[in-house]
């Protein structure tokens, strides 16, 4: 067998933390390789589901006698406490495990301390290691437990001259089927999809993950939640069908804001609550305007579909923007082709003061 680098080892671990995204909430997605004395691989594991085995555990199993002496390359900080599974620092201690290479130290205060626990038994410690892309590879879980509330995408679709919809209305489809795919993959890796009543009303989506070659629903769906101050959502509206959880949102329960609609940021504060550690925003345009306004917009997918309508309905509606040094400046992190459409991923700049 071929040795590897601490380096190689933790690239490895971020690329197996990937496997769970969309199954691990409201756990984080951890990775880990350990290496023997000899800096040979034998043992890989990631955390693959709430309540399943850590990374750690899994990687351990696979290694039996193999790991003593050896280092245990992760990329979150065991954990140190009891919850559905034991503590991953105790168990690497009791392997026997020499070294342990941290990647991005838990901000968790619940679950935090694995570092300082292999401390103290004699276990070397080094942390940082690839840090900012296995940041990268847990963000939304990592940003929710530091903040208190979840990391939130926005997500539209749009004609090349900004429009959701044609000027009578119709808006299916404006992007291909491809691009329609996309997005079902990408509300698999969230833990809810929220929408406005608005566009409840008048598209009335169903908002599930579903493999749209067959119409079937995917095991896990996210938490359906429809922004609805005043309670307008249709008892027969499809997102009450059952086919995923649902929480009409109105603002005598969630609190109301200045303006009397649901206050945004004990949504949020709420939702963090439930569990919900990566929202997906998908409708409608003024909801996202306020959202945007705000400040509470992680990152924007932007599907762009090779169409000029001229007229209609734009894909956001007042993000609280009256002249051009207000614009809410982007980033872009990504331009992908997905069919004949563009996927644009962004990330707002913080403005300073």
């Amino acid at each position: 067998m071929v040795s590897v680098s601490v380096d190689e080892a933790m690239r490895r671990a971020i690329e197996l933390a990937a496997r769970g995204l969309g199954t691990t909430s409201p756990n984080p997605v951890v990775g880990c390789v350990l290496l023997d004395e000899d800096g040979q691989v034998v043992g890989e594991g990631f955390h693959a589901y709430a309540g399943g085995p850590h990374a750690e555990i899994v990687a351990l199993a696979q290694a039996g006698r193999r790991a003593k002496g050896g280092t245990a390359v992760v990329t979150l900080e065991p954990c140190d406490h009891t919850g559905r599974t034991g503590p991953c620092s105790s168990a690497l201690v009791q392997a026997g495990v020499g070294r342990v290479v941290i990647a991005v130290p838990d901000p968790n205060p619940v679950a935090s301390g694995g570092a300082a626990t292999l401390r103290a038994a004699g276990v070397r410690v080094d942390l940082g290691v690839r840090g900012e892309e296995a940041e990268a590879g847990n963000v939304a879980w990592l940003t929710s437990m530091r903040r208190g509330w979840p990391y939130v995408i926005w997500k539209y679709a749009a004609t090349l001259d900004g429009r959701s919809a044609a000027d009578d209305g119709t808006s299916m489809w404006i992007t291909s089927e491809a691009a329609r795919i996309d997005v079902h993959a990408l509300r698999g890796t969230v833990d809810a999809v929220l929408a406005g009543v608005g566009t409840v009303l008048a598209d009335d989506p169903r908002l599930t993950a579903r493999n749209l070659r067959d119409g079937s629903l995917a095991i896990r769906q996210p938490l359906r939640v429809v922004v609805d101050s005043s309670g307008r959502t249709p008892a027969d509206a499809r997102v009450r069908d059952g086919a995923a959880r649902t929480w009409i949102a109105t603002a005598d329960e969630v609190g109301a804001g200045p303006d009397g609609r649901v206050d945004l940021p004990a949504l949020l504060a709420a939702l963090h609550q439930r569990g919900v550690r990566a929202v997906l925003l998908e409708g409608g345009p003024r909801l996202a305007g306020a959202f945007l306004a705000a400040g509470l917009v992680d990152k924007i997918v932007g599907y762009v579909a090779p169409r000029l309508l001229g007229a209609g309905p734009t894909a956001l509606v007042d993000a609280g923007v009256t002249t051009i040094a207000e614009a809410i400046d982007l980033e872009f992190v990504d331009v992908t082709q997905i069919g004949p459409d563009l996927r644009i991923t962004a990330l707002p700049r913080k403005r300073e003061g």
